[in-house]
């Protein structure tokens, strides 16, 4: 069956699209790891991950099989007052992966739900030590770091960039949060006390009226893909602890390996009050988010007010999104990823830094990267369509946005077909010589 793209020009909105005026899409009829499969014939390596998600590639075999094996059992089933196999044995899975410190789970659909819930609870936990006597005024605002980027919901969007971001069109309907510089020294430099000072003295002022710190650990997605150093986390971890506040650490793009680790946090070696996580926790099959609280969360969101939490996704704990995330952590737990993402690494700095630097493109701002992820950073935006025909003709799927190219392919990719990557990379950068 031909795809109907004359329909779909017309009728179907696609993300950060527009109707009247939509971007050119291609039609795609098969996946099988890092390999996508064009209508017209053409094969393309998948430089994204589809949105960072599909860690394991596409098509492949042991989730395909973790599916089958639960569709004759169940599909769904409401998750109030029910369990279920593939929920508990996930739960057992994330508890085991993360700090013991966090051993209660909530689910949702999505990453923007997550960050929805976990804003939610670190109100709720200030209006249970509110009702205990332990906190008087209502701590009911977040801070965070400029250029952030947690999801597309209204919560999500009250801690994204308030500026800079697709969001400020809705800044007179957000809460007004508290917003600090990013910090400025990048992974693997030298450390600048400096870039704690706007947080410290943020949250020193204001800590009185601040639930939560959220973050996005190390490397900051959507919002600009900055990477940072890990002692920024380490500091702030220890003035959420000196000044009383909630620690909410964003890992919906960044768990399950991206940065070399199995979660970013673990760079600066922390622990969050909250762990948010997603994307690659069903390898990118369904989607499901999770997170994760301290037993001290969990126990005053239920002395709070409401005495239970009041959010209930439909579609909370689906037993096929479980399934599958349950086969996905046993592969990552196999700790072939490690190789994987090493290897990436280190040809991202040999076939795409390297070669770039060497041509010495005076539109070329900045180049960086770490783990499965690497980011060229241009003088000037460019049309996402444009460049990505030119990534299609290249054949490689990669999606710019703004001024930023970056890749962040699945761990399973083969050697030919990274080096493809990297090489289209180059190209399409080179070419930008003519624009």
């Amino acid at each position: 069956m031909t795809i109907d793209t004359e329909f779909d020009k017309k009728h179907i909105w696609h993300q950060y699209s527009s109707l009247t005026n939509p971007i050119p899409t291609y039609s795609v009829v098969k996946t099988n790891g890092a390999s996508i499969t064009l209508e017209d014939g053409r094969d393309l390596v998948d430089g994204m991950s589809s949105w960072w998600c599909q860690i394991h590639g596409g098509c492949n075999p042991e989730l395909n099989q973790a599916i089958y094996d639960q569709v004759p059992k169940f599909t769904h089933f409401m998750f109030a007052g029910v369990s279920h196999e593939p929920a508990t044995e996930l739960s057992k899975k994330l508890i085991e992966i993360t700090p013991e410190e966090l051993d209660s789970v909530f689910y949702a659909e999505s990453g923007s739900v997550a960050v929805e819930v976990g804003l939610k609870l670190a109100h709720l936990y200030w209006q249970g030590k509110k009702e205990m006597g332990e906190s008087k005024l209502p701590k009911d605002r977040f801070l965070t770091v400029n250029y952030g980027y947690h999801g597309d919901t209204f919560g999500a969007m009250s801690v994204c960039d308030p500026v800079n971001s697709m969001h400020r069109t809705y800044s007179g309907y957000l809460t007004q949060n508290y917003f600090v510089n990013t910090p400025t020294t990048k992974f693997g430099e030298t450390w600048n006390p400096k870039d704690i000072s706007d947080f410290e003295s943020t949250l020193k002022q204001n800590h009185e009226r601040i639930a939560a710190v959220i973050l996005e650990p190390i490397v900051q997605g959507a919002g600009g893909m900055r990477i940072y150093h890990p002692q920024f986390l380490k500091k702030v971890k220890e003035l959420c602890v000196e000044y009383n506040t909630l620690l909410i650490l964003d890992e919906i793009a960044t768990g399950f390996g991206r940065t070399g680790k199995l979660f970013a946090h673990q760079h600066a070696d922390i622990v969050p009050d909250i762990l948010l996580c997603g994307k690659g926790l069903t390898g990118g099959y369904l989607p499901l988010s999770a997170v994760l609280m301290t037993r001290d969360i969990a126990n005053f969101v239920c002395e709070s007010p409401a005495k239970r939490f009041f959010h209930g996704p439909t579609y909370m704990a689906n037993a096929l999104a479980c399934a599958v995330a349950n086969k996905s952590l046993e592969i990552l737990s196999r700790n072939e990823w490690q190789s994987q993402v090493s290897n990436i690494e280190k040809t991202f700095q040999r076939e795409l830094f390297e070669k770039i630097e060497s041509l010495n493109l005076s539109y070329v701002e900045d180049m960086r990267g770490i783990g499965a992820l690497a980011v060229i950073q241009l003088t000037k935006p460019y049309e996402t369509e444009v460049l990505q025909a030119k990534f299609v003709d290249a054949g490689a799927w990669v999606r710019p946005f703004g001024k930023l190219i970056y890749l962040m392919p699945p761990f399973v990719i083969t050697q030919a077909q990274l080096n493809t990557l990297c090489e289209a990379a180059v190209s399409v950068v080179k070419s930008l010589e003519s624009l």
